[in-house]
């Protein structure tokens, strides 16, 4: 048995009986017990991707798995309950090089994960490879609504709301934690819902990032709920989020949109997007960058024509993906001057 097999089996092992011995365990949308065996399973798999983590990465970074605190959960069902308005426990992966000097200051990536409801898995462990070779610390929070963590956090999801300030929370607690990690030079990174969340981040602080990269990002949900399914807006509609559809509350959509915020934007940004994109129609990207301009801001952006990959393009492993990736780590380092 190769070491990789001993662990993931020694994982299962620890895993499944935590996993599966929990109780009152249901799903989001349904009190079904194939909604509890769904949220358990999810937290098995998030627990033997953990310990990959520490195989795909311990060679070159410190790992871990923190928790810090946000803001309180948006919906209290009962306000007056034990704990009521208690700020929300948000887990994060933290990744630190090992050859990192600690006694001079480093640049901080916040790099935030997609969705609707998702997690930061090793999936992404090729990019946080490049981003730790190039001298980066790193932060990834698992924001409220994310998967791997039972009913009850998926149920605090706020898509464009109080997860954006989940975000923030562990940039903060990073920067709080680790005296080597300069204030100056914090980078935001995100595709898809974590590219609008980068988006919202540097909107509300624009002082607490020193550049931003928004690939294929959310960008306006109002016309993301005119051109998706119904069983998409359902998430978005569900008592324990929004709560109302589009047509019902027009106004809280736009509020959530990074289109609505643009005139805010006074930090460096670089916009990517795929014209064959399969989740992230090309068209919100466009009108993002038409109402950038229209307010007077200098960004930067690429589109890329049918790019292989679709959603995916550049976080794959083709030429192209490696590439565009290049385009990003050069934007970055030009603000976070890693290795200086």
């Amino acid at each position: 048995m190769t070491r990789l097999n001993r662990a993931v089996s020694l994982a299962c092992l620890i895993a499944v009986p935590a996993v599966l011995g929990q109780q009152g365990v249901t799903s989001a949308g349904q009190a079904s017990g194939a909604g509890e065996v769904d949220h358990r399973f999810r937290q098995l798999f998030k627990a033997v991707d953990d310990l990959m983590w520490y195989i795909k990465l311990g060679d070159i970074a410190e790992v871990d798995k923190v928790r810090y605190t946000s803001l309180p959960p948006r919906r209290e069902p009962n306000p007056t309950a034990q704990g009521a308005g208690n700020p929300l426990i948000i887990p994060a992966y933290t990744f630190i090089p090992k050859k990192l000097d600690r006694s001079r200051k480093h640049p901080l990536i916040v790099l935030v994960h997609g969705g609707v409801h998702s997690d930061f898995s090793t999936s992404s462990a090729h990019i946080v490879r490049e981003l730790i070779e190039r001298g980066y610390s790193i932060i990834a929070p698992e924001y409220r609504g994310s998967t791997g963590y039972g009913a009850a956090f998926y149920r605090q999801i706020d898509y464009g709301g109080r997860e954006n300030d989940d975000v923030f929370a562990g940039r903060n607690w990073m920067l709080e934690t680790y005296d080597f990690l300069d204030p100056k030079r914090v980078g935001i990174v995100g595709w898809s819902h974590g590219g609008m969340i980068a988006l919202m981040n540097i909107f509300e602080h624009p002082d607490a990032y020193a550049c931003a990269y928004a690939g294929v990002p959310v960008s306006d949900l109002v016309a993301r709920m005119g051109y998706k399914t119904e069983a998409y807006r359902s998430l978005f509609s569900a008592p324990y989020h929004i709560g109302k559809t589009a047509y019902e509350d027009v106004k809280e959509y736009q509020r959530r949109s990074p289109i609505s915020h643009v005139h805010k934007l006074a930090t460096p940004l670089l916009i990517h997007a795929n014209t064959n994109d399969e989740d992230v129609n090309v068209l919100e990207v466009e009108r993002l960058i038409a109402a950038l301009k229209a307010a007077g801001k200098t960004f930067e952006y690429k589109i890329y024509q049918d790019a292989p990959g679709g959603h995916a393009f550049n976080r794959i492993d083709t030429r192209l993906a490696r590439e565009s990736r290049q385009e990003i780590y050069q934007f970055l380092a030009r603000y976070l001057k890693p290795g200086q």
